[in-house]
């Protein structure tokens, strides 16, 4: 199986419109065609200035977001992003409103609207079915850790995202973007085009200013490529540095959620609430002193002065127009004081895929096996086998563009205490870790890599799948290492992001770098929602 096809599946209620008052700054924005202009583009810090004068209340701000979506996400453009909306999203609002007119605001996040990809478990009534008919009904028996977190902080959680189906593992030809549940999500920049998977969902409603912040999990490319697609931020944690607990799996020593945001800050704010330590997941123990409740602390904008970055051409290529953008970027932190190291050689381009596939799929079987084990009784289903069932028996509405071949690769292979297992676990750390970033960092002195993310948008293909052409999210995803996605720019009106990648528990140093490169290059642009995507002014 080649690089193309694994990163195909490891990129892994009417509401009445409510007329509010205008936030800060929403006066000097673009006028839009759609209900609740003036959450166009705001920010957290916006948010909460706006509650605490009591120009806006937390009800008033969902009230809106809820009127935008039925707008633009239900009808007009019909992104398709979300799957199921809160039902409680109101009351929770107006308990959060009563707190704060008592005891003040919890922090940063009280009051403000979140959306979660929908194999995120929460224990309300809305479901958590990672897309699938099979659990289409199923309700977590719990909160997930990182739910926990965010009701804590003061979150509302508006509702649940579409995602590719089974977090983008089910299909070798698996289209981004779609599943049995939620249909196809489109991308806000050209409808026709794909969001990229698996966080679609939350990269469309954050791109589309439905929400201000969501919540992604990536397994390989699953929070960074749609984020990249989407013209938003998107950051995926180093592993263990935000808990597994409650989310439908794939592999435990790749999987992690993950914020996603419209501007770094925004992003940090809400990774500073996933972070901590879940007594349920022993990775998060690793990490005990590496979190910290404030990454908004480490955001400079001077950050990329005096800073050694690394580039890692072996990722480029794959498109020469995304490689001038790419290359303008690097021009621009070299003008900001960074010191630029070009190329840094990162040699792992093709020799992670059949190691990284070995281990997902052993491990998407144990585990995904354990989780349905932790629903209890009432389990739709109770194994990775009676999922194939499920899905052979309701091909028509499951299957009717691509099948479940890595479901029944994965029902194939044995326990992970099987050699086969423990020799691919053991290069893809040797390759990704110890010669590859760790070696590359070290021999430069790096504070960061920086590779194009992904490609521009690619058209939306039911009868042949996705049309990846290349990105660079494979070596931080198998090292369990960190990457920051920001907007670096547009190819034909499509966003395309630069990551910045690095050294484990290195989130503090890479948001720096991600904050100062935003405010240079100021790149990212409202969507404008256009059929397709426009070849001819761009």
């Amino acid at each position: 199986m080649n690089r193309r096809t694994l990163l195909q599946y490891c990129a892994a209620g009417a509401v009445t419109a409510v007329a509010g008052p205008v936030l800060p700054g929403a006066a000097a924005r673009r006028p839009s065609h759609a209900s609740a202009p003036e959450l166009e583009e705001t920010t957290v810090a916006e948010l909460q200035a706006a509650m605490q004068t009591g120009t806006y209340t937390a009800r008033s701000i969902v009230e809106s977001y809820l009127a935008r979506i039925e707008a633009i996400d239900r009808h007009g453009p019909a992104v398709n992003s979300i799957i199921e909306l809160n039902p409680d999203a109101l009351a929770v609002a107006d308990a959060l409103d009563r707190e704060r007119t008592v005891s003040g605001p919890r922090g940063a996040l009280h009051g403000i609207p979140v959306l979660l990809k929908d194999n995120i478990g929460t224990a309300d009534k809305m479901r958590t079915s990672a897309g699938s008919l099979a659990l289409g009904e199923s309700i977590a028996p719990g909160d997930a850790f990182v739910v926990e977190r965010l009701r804590l902080a003061g979150v509302v959680i508006v509702g649940k995202t579409n995602l590719s189906e089974w977090a983008n593992f089910r299909s070798t030809r698996a289209t981004s973007g779609w599943s049995a549940r939620g249909g196809q999500t489109r991308n806000p920049y050209a409808l026709d085009r794909n969001p990229c998977g698996s966080s679609s969902g939350s990269a469309a409603a954050v791109a589309a200013n439905l929400t201000v912040l969501a919540v992604g999990t990536e397994t390989d490319g699953s929070i960074v490529c749609p984020s990249s697609a989407c013209g938003i931020v998107g950051i995926k944690p180093t592993l263990g540095l935000v808990s597994r607990t409650g989310i439908v799996p794939i592999a435990h020593h790749q999987d992690t959620a993950g914020p996603m945001a419209r501007t770094v800050a925004d992003a940090a704010i809400l990774l500073g609430a996933l972070a901590g330590v879940d007594p349920r997941d022993a990775a998060t123990r690793v990490g005990l002193r590496q979190a910290s409740a404030d990454y908004s602390s480490f955001l400079v904008l001077e950050g990329l002065r005096g800073a050694r970055i690394g580039v890692a051409r072996d990722f480029f290529g794959f498109n020469e127009r995304v490689d001038q953008l790419m290359d303008g970027a690097i021009h621009a932190m070299k003008d900001e004081g960074a010191i630029v190291i070009d190329p840094a050689k990162l040699p792992l381009k093709g020799k992670l895929d059949d190691p990284e596939l070995e281990v997902l799929l052993y491990e998407f079987k144990a585990d995904l096996n354990a989780y349905l084990s932790s629903l209890g009784p009432r389990a739709p289903a109770k194994s990775l086998k009676e999922l194939i069932d499920f899905n052979e028996k309701h091909g028509d509405r499951e299957m009717p563009y691509f099948g479940q071949e890595l479901f029944i690769l994965a029902e194939q292979k044995g326990p992970l205490t099987t050699p086969a297992y423990r020799r691919a676990l053991a290069t893809c750390r040797r390759l990704a870790r110890t010669r590859g970033i760790d070696a590359t960092v070290a021999e430069h002195r790096l504070d960061a890599i920086v590779a194009p993310t992904g490609s521009p948008a690619f058209p939306t293909d039911l009868v042949n799948g996705d049309h990846f052409t290349g990105g660079s999210s494979t070596p931080a995803a198998v090292a369990g290492y960190p990457s920051v996605t920001v907007p670096a720019g547009f190819v034909y009106g499509l966003p395309v992001g630069i990551s910045f990648f690095g050294a484990a528990y290195s989130e503090p140093v890479l948001l720096r770098l991600a904050y100062a490169f935003e405010h240079v290059m100021q790149a990212r642009k409202q969507p404008r929602f256009l059929a397709t995507a426009d070849l001819v002014s761009a």
